[in-house]
């Protein structure tokens, strides 16, 4: 069996599909999908917010449940009301509040930020796992991942001298753990004052390169980067998030009838520095979980009547620009504060300048209909709250955590 190496690891253990495992994996879900006749996918469709007793009721409750979700007709532009007797968040990362970032532009974090106003419980937000070796382009935005894989191949890091710097920062160099190689490539731009670092894989045999690497190999090449004799720009950019909405072994939240799988959930399996390749596999086992749960269980229904949005006199947004002002707002003061490496002053300074955020973007959500970017920097907003307040409220550094006023 052809297996992987990446970051942390001693061993080969990785299985992979050359370089795109995760693409592999959904493609071969959404095939079997299609010929499901009991599931029904929506297209087009943005969730906004999980019903529970707040919806119902003004008292205070302790035991909350959850009853399905408020989703968004991306088309229409109504808020339909869909009600459940369970309900599974799956809705991966929030690297898009960094803006430099190895997720698709939709990670915007919303599972967690609905959970968080829903009452979940959410811990170990402060842990964001920085991928090392994201391709600079010069850009923001979602940007394209150069596998640690190839560093378990055998590609050098390299600044712009030439030297190999990772060697001054850990013994196992490249293959370190991915806090210490960002945190190595961030001191080494801080120090330069470059845009970047590099990879190098010139050394390397090329035709096996292609044969592992694909993608990655063609992406270079559309970037007018040839492996064989340049360096590939690399700088460390958000990849995942440790912590999230906390669940047990079988995926359930604090919230009843709520459960969450993948990386919007917390389940401790990572620590506070995910391990390459640990992600797919802890998807796949805690959705296989979930499943199981319910075959156990008998189907309740509620009898309860559940809300219509109502956002009757509001009017449409019909310019983008503040969103587009204030998203880029938040995702500058994260990368500034609260990124790579942090400290209390900065995080204190970023949690004031959220606060104004904050308060602009609540307006815009109590005067206009929603869209899917107003609820997208409304998430973004929570989350980036979150990982500031529970940054400040961890006093070591651990794992994917590195504050420098910590001794």
């Amino acid at each position: 069996m052809n297996l992987g190496r990446e970051g942390g690891h001693s061993e080969y253990r990785v299985i992979h599909h050359k370089d795109s495992t995760g693409n592999e994996i959904e493609r071969t879900l959404l095939a079997r999908v299609e010929h499901l006749q009991n599931v029904s996918l929506l297209p087009h469709h943005f969730a906004i917010d999980l019903i529970t007793e707040h919806h119902f009721s003004d008292k205070k409750i302790e035991n909350l449940s959850c009853y399905g979700a408020y989703v968004l007709d991306q088309v229409s532009g109504s808020v339909i009301a869909i009600k459940a007797e369970s309900t599974t968040l799956a809705s991966g990362g929030m690297g898009m509040v960094y803006g430099h970032t190895t997720n698709p532009v939709v990670a915007t974090g919303d599972g967690v930020a609905m959970a968080y106003r829903a009452k979940a419980r959410i811990r170990n937000m402060e842990f964001i796992q920085f991928h090392p070796t994201a391709l600079y382009d010069g850009k923001y935005g979602a940007s394209f991942l150069i596998s640690e894989a190839v560093r378990g191949f055998g590609a050098f890091l390299r600044n712009r001298k030439g030297e190999r710097f990772m060697l001054d920062y850990d013994e196992r160099g490249e293959l370190a753990s991915r806090d210490i190689v960002a945190r190595g490539i961030d001191f080494e731009l801080k120090n330069s004052g470059e845009d970047s670092v590099f990879l190098d894989c010139t050394h390397l045999n090329i035709v096996e390169f292609i044969d592992h690497f694909p993608n990655i190999y063609k992406t270079c090449i559309v970037n007018n980067i040839d492996i064989s004799k340049d360096w590939i720009p690399v700088v460390p950019a958000s990849h995942y998030m440790c912590g999230g909405v906390v669940v047990d072994t079988e995926g359930k939240t604090s919230i009843n009838n709520l459960y969450a799988c993948g990386e919007c959930s917390y389940t401790g399996l990572h620590g506070a520095n995910r391990l390459a390749s640990n992600s797919l596999l802890e998807a796949l086992v805690y959705a296989d979980r979930i499943y199981l749960n319910h075959c156990k269980k008998t189907p309740s229904r509620t009898t309860k009547l559940v809300p219509n949005w109502d956002d009757c006199g509001m009017e449409i947004l019909k310019s983008s620009k503040v969103i587009q002002k204030n998203t880029s707002e938040l995702q500058s003061l994260m990368r500034k504060y609260a990124g790579v490496v942090r400290t209390t002053e900065g995080l204190q300074e970023a949690s004031i300048l959220l606060e104004k955020l904050y308060n602009e973007t609540e307006v815009l959500y109590q005067t206009y209909k929603l869209n899917t970017a107003l609820s997208e920097l409304r998430n973004m907003i929570n989350i980036s709250y979150l990982i500031i307040e529970q940054s400040l409220n961890r006093h070591e550094n651990r794992g994917g955590f590195y504050n420098e006023s910590i001794n």
